[in-house]
């Protein structure tokens, strides 16, 4: 009988996701615990595990579809008597697992009655079944390293069909993604990772590959026949979709002007809307612009960077300015407090979380780094690592943004220096930082000294912070970055 594996809970308050991509395929032998599907909530990609193993024997949903928590994704059939002979008797009947370990010989390997049609088709290319029987072959001859991993060692033959397919690729859910969005086949990438594992630099190494391949065809062939350069051109101008629309996201399509690419907008990229309309329709923004003196932070930045590196940590200015901010924003409850329109209340928020904006390939992602008041800058910084790395590899949960009290947006890692952010609601100020530059500065001896400027742009509501409680919080978060000796001992 199969059993319906649905679409868990991912978290409060989310009641449905989206689609991303679809793991496995009807006839596919998983376990318990793999990846079958990858979900897109409002804030996050998450990948969702199989609550049974067994053989898939229907699949529910497909690429962009909306399921409602407890929507099925799939139908499994159990495969305890395939299971089991794989396991134990190996050894001692050869004979019973012959069909599956010869698979290129005996037409019939998995299921005898369903599927001799299907082996009889891979014949005139042996050369890809063979090593997958070959390597069936020899688990059964050495058990004791196979013991470990019993469930894939059962079903060998059955995941030798996949070989190639995401089921067997090794990648997590983010390397997929991105693989699918530059179009790289994972099944032509050898992982570097660990255990084969393949990685994003795989990836790109792969498109590096590929594009230096066609580079030098397109050379090769321009020198070897020159003549027919002059016909290729009018053909590429004829299809300019073709030269242009390669690494553009989107379905191809034409409108009356001429070829475009439409695109499903994304759940992210619907909250991501929500949120900006509601901030702009109900908050009326004022933004604050400031420069911060770094010169001496910079340089106890440049003497300490060596020691953080060692314990495999990246020293920015970034851990530096949330430690400033944080400690300003408990003397300046209203900057780290909230509006409760609704029953005509303020909050004040006696912690600190505050928000990170992160740009990713799916949109703006905020994850929120707890207490931020309570940490030291080695603290801060060790938090800001492990938060990057969870948002750039997708393996964020939902609860990692929630709770933010305040939001700093980081535009310098792009370019750019001032510009007016929108507050993230509830929330009732957001500061964005610029890249820093040199820039002449008068000294208080009438000098004039090449200094390196900060720029600050603060925004918030000004529904309750006023000019001079903004002028104020902002002068202090200025005041600690370009005394570090302070910052390093506030408390």
């Amino acid at each position: 009988m199969a059993t319906e594996v649905t679409l868990p809970d991912l978290g409060d308050g989310i009641e449905s996701g989206d689609v991303l991509e679809v793991f496995v395929s009807v006839g596919d032998v998983i376990s318990e615990g793999q990846d079958i599907v990858e979900m897109e909530t409002d804030k996050a990609t998450v990948p969702v595990p199989s609550s049974v193993s067994g053989k898939v024997s229907k699949i529910a949903v497909s690429e962009g579809d909306t399921v409602p928590i407890g929507g099925v994704l799939i139908e499994v059939e159990a495969e305890s008597g395939a299971a089991a002979p794989a396991a134990e008797p190996a050894p001692e009947t050869p004979k019973a697992e012959t069909p599956k370990a010869e698979a290129p010989q005996a037409e019939p390997p998995k299921d005898e009655t369903p599927e001799p049609p299907a082996q009889a088709a891979p014949t005139p290319a042996p050369t890809t079944p063979a090593p997958a029987a070959a390597a069936p072959a020899a688990q059964p001859a050495a058990p004791a390293p196979a013991a470990t991993p019993a469930t894939s060692a059962a079903t060998p033959a059955e995941s030798a069909d996949s070989d190639g397919e995401s089921g067997v690729i090794p990648a997590g859910p983010a390397v997929r993604r991105f693989a699918r969005e530059v179009g790289v086949d994972l099944a032509r990438v050898t992982g570097t990772g660990e255990g084969g594992r393949i990685t994003r630099d795989d990836v790109l190494a792969a498109v590096r590959a590929a594009s230096q391949s066609a580079s030098q065809a397109t050379a090769g062939q321009a020198a070897a026949a020159p003549p027919a350069a002059t016909p290729a051109a009018p053909a590429a101008a004829a299809d300019p979709a073709a030269a242009l629309g390669s690494d553009r996201p989107g379905t191809p399509a034409m409108d009356d002007f001429g070829s475009i690419h439409v695109e499903r907008m994304s759940k992210i990229r619907k909250t991501i809307s929500k949120q900006m309309h509601v901030s702009w329709s109900t908050v009326p923004r004022v933004t604050n612009f400031d420069d911060a003196d770094i010169t001496e932070l910079e340089h106890l930045r440049q003497t300490s960077k060596d020691d953080y590196a060692k314990q495999g940590l990246k020293l920015t200015t970034m851990p530096f300015l949330i430690k400033a901010v944080a400690t300003a924003l408990k003397h300046h409850p209203a900057i780290n407090a909230t509006i409760d329109q609704e029953n005509e209340q303020l909050i004040y928020k006696d912690y600190v979380n505050i928000g990170i904006a992160v740009d990713t390939d799916r949109g703006l992602v905020v994850p929120v780094m707890k207490d931020a008041d309570r940490m030291s800058v080695p603290g801060v910084t060790r938090t800001l690592a492990e938060m990057a790395g969870k948002v750039r590899s997708g393996q964020f949960a939902v609860n990692d943004l929630r709770g933010g009290s305040f939001t700093i947006s980081n535009l310098g890692a792009i370019g750019g220096q001032y510009s007016t952010p929108i507050i993230n609601v509830p929330e009732v100020a957001i500061l964005l930082v610029g890249r820093s530059r040199k820039l002449p500065v008068v000294m208080p001896d009438d000098s004039i000294q090449p200094r390196l400027m900060m720029p600050l742009s603060l925004s918030y509501d000004h529904r309750l912070v006023d000019g001079g409680t903004a002028a104020r919080f902002l002068n202090d978060v200025i005041g600690l970055l370009e005394a570090p000796s302070r910052l390093l001992l506030a408390f």
